[in-house]
C-alpha cells in the first residue's frame, strides 16, 4: 500500500480493508513506518518504534491490523519502555501489560511505538530534556500541545489515523485543538487505569485518544471502556455502542456558551470569531444556543490552589516511588525545572490540605452538575488562543514554584481543567481554522456525567455539516512522493 493511499483511510476504513482481504496488517505496518520516516525528522512526535511481536488475524477483531501508537505514559506494554518523558525514568521497562494495553491487543491494533509526552505529562506543551521538542505539523515553530502532544502531531501528520492519549487537565483536548483533530475525554471511571493504579491524580486523569474522524474515537472507546476487577468506581454502561451513536441524530439540544475563561482570561479575536461561527452552525442545525452564566463553585484562585495541591502531592509521590525503584536522585540531573519546583511544592502539602482540595473538587463538581440540569451541552473554545509559539511555557520558569507553574498552565488553557475536576466528558472538535494563518481552532463541548453518547451524536452531526477531513497540515505524510 502506498503512503498516499494509506493516509486516505481512517482506522475503521483500514480495518475494513483488512477484513475484506484487500490489504494485510503487514502491508499497513510498512505504510505506517514509511509515513513515520517521512514526517518524523520534522515533527519529532515518536519516542521509539519497534517491530510488533505478533500480527492479528484479519477480521478477528474490530480494528484488526490497524497501526497504532501508545503514549509514553500511563499504559504499560510488557517488555517495552515507558519513560514518561523524563530522565528520571529513562530506560524503565514495563514488566506486564496494563488492563488497557490488553484491550488494545484484543481490539486488533498493532502497536509499533511510543509517542512523546512532556515530563510526567506535567505540561501542556511537549518540549522535553529527554526527547527534545515536538513540533506542530501545521507550523513547526508552534507547540503541538500536551501532554499528548506526540500523539496529536503523529495523527495530524498522517503516521497513524488514531493514537492513545491521556487527559488530566486538557491533555487530549488541547493537542486535538492545536493539531486540527477530534479528541474526547471520557467520563471518570469509563476506562480502567489498573492494575498498577486505582486512579491517577485522584481521578483527574483518564485514558482516551485523538483521531482524524469521530467514528475512530467512538469505535476505539467501545474497545477501551468497561470495568476491571478492583476498580474503585465505574461509569454507567452506555445504552448502545458509541460507534452507533455517531450516526444517530442528536435532536435539538439546548447549548450554553461560555466565551471567556474563568478567572478573567480573555479569548483572542481569531478564537472568538471561530466561536461565533460555531454558534451560527449550531443554530442552523436546529440547536438552541444562548450565552450562559457558568458558576465554577469556587473563585479562580481557590480553584488554582486546590488543583496545585492535588496535582503536586500526587506528582511528588510518583517521583519518590520512581526514584527509589530506579536508584536515582531527585534533582536537576533527573528533573526539569518546572517538575522539580512542583515536586518540592508537593512535599510541603499536608494531608489536611489535600483533603481540603478534594472538598473543593466536590464543590466544583456539584456546581457544574447544576448547569448540566439547565443545558444539554456546554460550549467553550478549547483554548483561548491559536497554538502558541514554542518556548512560551518555559519563559521565566526558573523563578516559579509549583503554584506559579500550574497558574501558567491554566492561564494558557482555562477552559479544560474544570471538566477533569468534575469527571464529566468533554470533546474538542476541529470545526474551523484561522483565516489569516490557516491554523486549526478547536471548540470544546461538554456534557453531564456518563453522557459520551450525546457528545458523539453531536460530533457526528457537526462532522457531516462542516467536514474537516480535507484540511491537512503543511507536514503531511500523504504529500510525500510514493516509492
Amino acid at each position: 500500500m502506498e503512503i498516499s493511499e494509506y493516509v486516505s483511510f481512517d482506522a475503521v476504513g483500514l480495518a475494513d480493508l483488512v477484513a475484506k482481504g484487500e490489504v494485510s496488517p503487514a502491508e499497513l505496518q510498512l505504510a505506517a513506518r514509511a509515513a513515520a520516516r517521512a514526517v518524523e525528522p520534522r515533527i519529532n512526535a515518536i519516542a521509539e518504534t519497534w517491530t510488533p511481536d505478533d500480527e492479528p488475524r484479519p477480521g478477528a477483531a474490530p480494528l484488526a491490523g490497524v497501526p497504532f501508537l501508545i503514549k509514553d505514559l500511563a499504559v504499560a506494554m510488557a517488555g517495552r519502555r515507558m519513560e514518561m518523558g523524563s530522565r528520571l525514568a529513562a530506560g524503565h521497562v514495563s514488566v506486564a501489560d496494563s488492563f488497557l494495553m490488553a484491550r488494545f491487543r484484543r481490539a486488533g491494533l498493532v502497536t509499533f511505538g511510543r509517542t512523546t509526552t512532556p515530563e510526567m505529562a506535567y505540561n501542556t506543551t511537549t518540549e522535553t530534556e529527554l526527547y527534545g521538542t515536538t513540533r506542530n505539523p501545521w507550523d513547526l515553530d508552534r507547540s503541538a500541545g500536551g501532554s499528548s502532544g506526540g500523539a496529536g502531531a503523529a495523527v495530524a501528520a498522517g503516521v497513524v489515523p488514531v493514537a492513545h492519549a491521556t487527559d488530566a487537565a486538557g491533555s487530549i483536548r488541547i493537542p486535538a485543538s492545536y493539531n486540527g483533530l477530534f479528541g474526547l475525554k471520557p467520563t471518570r471511571g469509563r476506562v480502567s487505569v489498573g492494575p498498577f493504579a486505582d486512579e491517577i491524580f485522584n481521578g483527574l486523569a483518564v485514558h482516551g485518544s485523538v483521531s482524524r474522524t469521530v467514528r475512530d474515537s467512538a469505535v476505539l472507546l467501545d474497545q477501551m471502556r468497561g470495568p476491571e476487577p478492583g476498580d474503585p468506581y465505574v461509569a454507567p454502561e452506555p445504552p448502545r455502542p458509541y460507534a452507533r451513536e455517531v450516526t444517530r441524530p442528536p435532536g435539538s439540544l439546548r447549548i450554553g456558551v461560555l466565551a471567556q475563561g474563568w478567572g478573567g482570561h480573555r479569548t483572542t479575536a481569531p478564537v472568538s470569531e471561530a466561536l461565533s461561527r460555531t454558534v451560527r452552525l449550531l443554530e442552523s442545525l436546529g440547536h438552541r444556543v444562548e450565552e450562559a452564566e457558568i458558576q465554577l463553585g469556587a473563585d479562580w484562585e481557590e480553584f488554582l490552589l486546590a488543583n496545585a495541591r492535588q496535582w503536586t502531592a500526587n506528582l511528588t509521590a510518583s517521583i519518590d516511588e520512581l526514584a527509589e525503584a530506579l536508584g536515582r536522585p531527585v534533582d536537576s540531573t533527573t528533573l526539569e525545572p518546572s517538575t522539580l519546583a512542583s515536586y518540592h511544592y508537593g512535599r510541603r502539602v499536608t494531608g489536611a490540605e489535600l483533603v481540603t482540595a478534594l472538598a473543593i473538587r466536590n464543590r466544583v463538581a456539584r456546581s457544574m452538575a447544576a448547569h448540566f440540569d439547565a443545558y444539554d451541552v456546554l460550549l467553550t473554545p478549547t483554548v483561548p488562543d491559536l497554538p502558541v509559539p514554542l518556548g512560551t511555557h518555559t519563559r521565566g520558569v526558573e523563578a516559579m514554584d509549583g503554584l506559579d507553574w500550574l497558574r501558567r498552565l491554566f492561564d494558557l488553557s482555562p477552559f479544560t481543567a474544570v471538566f477533569n475536576v468534575t469527571g464529566t466528558p468533554a470533546m474538542s472538535v476541529p470545526l474551523t481554522a484561522d483565516a489569516e494563518t490557516g491554523l486549526p481552532i478547536g471548540m470544546q463541548f461538554a456534557a453531564g456525567y456518563g453522557l459520551e453518547g450525546r457528545l458523539f451524536r453531536l460530533a457526528g452531526q457537526l462532522e457531516e455539516a462542516s467536514p474537516w477531513a480535507g484540511r491537512i497540515p503543511s507536514v503531511w505524510a500523504g504529500s510525500v512522493t510514493d516509492g
